[in-house]
């Protein structure tokens, strides 16, 4: 049984710290370095929906993709949403660990995971990392299709693997038009746009897409097509923890640690239900 710094160890091999971006907020939150750690769980937030859960399954570790704290704080009391879960896991010995944007990198990272979901083949990094000599971390992935699709094919695609939410899987372009290559970013990619565009690929999967650079790409998308697909930021992430878990259950089994890994399939999309305009384009 191993302890937690020793579990925590193996985590930030996967995903430095120092691979984070300087405004993130990673690493450990709660958590006495000594106590043992026999269950852990990985979520996408860490809200106290998911930690009434990890207190529930009698988890020692949470390990979440979102920072609790990306701001700082003066106060942890229970008075406050943050403070409870603060009060929550303390109370029931739980620790909580953040990979956020250092996670995103990776190599496996977010972006693999969410190719992986889909069946897409990936080539390179969209946004490589400079300090890697071997081109693999990055942020965001470009992929190939094993076979062209539409754009309507993909989307489809994409709404069937990813977890179902309120808001599904948003489109702009043209439905007909042939996919052959993809860029995806799991998480806000809206800020992506120049480096999607030097890749020249057909179709970008991300979330959060606004107004503005939504407008913007499709009028450069006049003169180099280029389809959107914006699906929920949490389901574009959700992946990961599948692949985390999948990571630390290796790490486990070479060390003989016997940890019981588990993913939450708790859907904490802030959005709860969605309702289509009257004679709204589908």
């Amino acid at each position: 049984m191993p302890r937690l710094s020793e579990v925590i160890a193996a985590l930030e091999n996967l995903w430095p710290a120092e691979r984070a971006e300087s405004w993130d907020a990673v690493g450990t939150v709660v958590g006495e370095p000594g106590q043992d750690v026999t269950r852990v769980l990985f979520a996408v937030d860490p809200v106290q929906e998911i930690v009434d859960e990890a207190v529930k399954l009698g988890a020692d570790l949470l390990v979440t993709h979102h920072p609790l704290y990306l701001r700082g704080t003066t106060t942890v009391a229970a008075s406050t949403f943050k403070g409870r879960v603060v009060h929550t896991l303390i109370k029931h010995d739980i620790a909580l660990h953040v990979a956020h944007t250092n996670a995103d990198t990776a190599d496996p990272g977010v972006s693999d995971a969410l190719a992986g979901a889909l069946d897409l083949r990936v080539v390179r990094p969209l946004v490589p990392d400079p300090g890697d000599p071997d081109g693999r971390r990055g942020l965001g992935r470009i992929c190939e299709l094993d076979h062209p699709l539409t754009v309507r094919e993909l989307a489809v695609r994409t709404a069937e693997r990813l977890p179902a939410t309120a808001q599904g899987i948003r489109v702009a372009g043209d439905p007909d038009a042939t996919v052959r290559t993809v860029a995806v970013s799991g998480g806000s990619g809206d800020s992506l746009f120049d480096h999607v565009r030097a890749a020249g690929v057909d179709a970008f999967l991300t979330a959060d897409l606004r107004h503005h650079p939504a407008s913007e790409a499709r009028a450069h998308a006049a003169h180099q097509p280029l389809a959107l697909l914006d699906a929920a930021h949490w389901a574009t992430e959700w992946p990961w923890c599948e692949l985390a878990a999948a990571q630390l259950d290796e790490i486990s089994d070479r060390h003989g640690w016997g940890l019981r890994v588990h993913v939450s399939k708790t859907v904490t999309d802030p959005w709860t239900s969605q309702f289509p305009s009257p004679g709204a384009p589908n």
